[in-house]
């Protein structure tokens, strides 16, 4: 059966996520993490695109992106899909698919969900029970909004800014915001898993 064709927007944000092949592990030493952030930095300097809240767990990964120029969307993630796989068979000596299947993304048509939708993204390691304490967690976006670490590869989400009117503000709100769990979270991930 074909594969369904993507609808694509300029300027349209996007909620990107992919997972390995068999729910295999993507990431077996700090040293992945590293190189797939890096080539995600690096394909950032050649395709225009804004990566707003990201994490990666060990056999998946989940990004909340804007995307300029709709077209590069398909681009941008074989790039970062295809070249991640080349380092992980050198690295692994594996044979055969990566990841289980194409990326999956869900259109964020309303600007309201683009805070939830981060919220959801970070609180990926909780959730997995892989952390207690999100600070803990060095592979995602949440210590930038929360602490004001330095991360390059992310853009301010928009709605971010709007929590308070200094850093220190925004990041307190931020941490409240995340932080408590809400009841429907079981019910999105598992539709979430659906489609990986």
């Amino acid at each position: 059966m074909p594969r369904k064709a993507r609808v694509l927007c300029d300027n349209a944000v996007y909620h990107l996520f992919n997972r390995g092949h068999n729910k295999y592990d993507l990431f077996k030493s700090e040293r992945d993490f590293i190189v797939f952030k890096d080539i995600i930095r690096e394909c950032k300097s050649n395709f225009m695109f804004e990566l707003y809240n990201y994490v990666f767990m060990l056999n998946h990964f989940h990004f909340l992106t804007k995307i300029i120029n709709a077209e590069n969307l398909p681009k941008i993630m074989k790039e970062i899909c295809q070249r991640y796989a080349s380092y992980y068979r050198k690295t692994y000596g594996h044979v055969g698919y990566l990841f289980q299947n194409r990326y999956k993304s869900i259109h964020i048509e309303i600007d309201s969900y683009l805070l939830e939708c981060a919220r959801y993204i970070e609180r990926n390691p909780l959730r997995a029970k892989v952390v207690k304490n999100l600070y803990d967690y060095k592979w995602s976006s949440y210590s930038f909004y929360a602490n004001g670490t330095k991360d390059d590869i992310v853009t301010a989400n928009p709605l971010y800014l709007d929590l308070g009117n200094n850093a220190r503000e925004r990041q307190e709100r931020y941490k409240e915001y995340v932080l408590i769990p809400r009841p429907y979270e079981a019910i999105v991930d598992k539709c979430v898993a659906s489609m990986k």
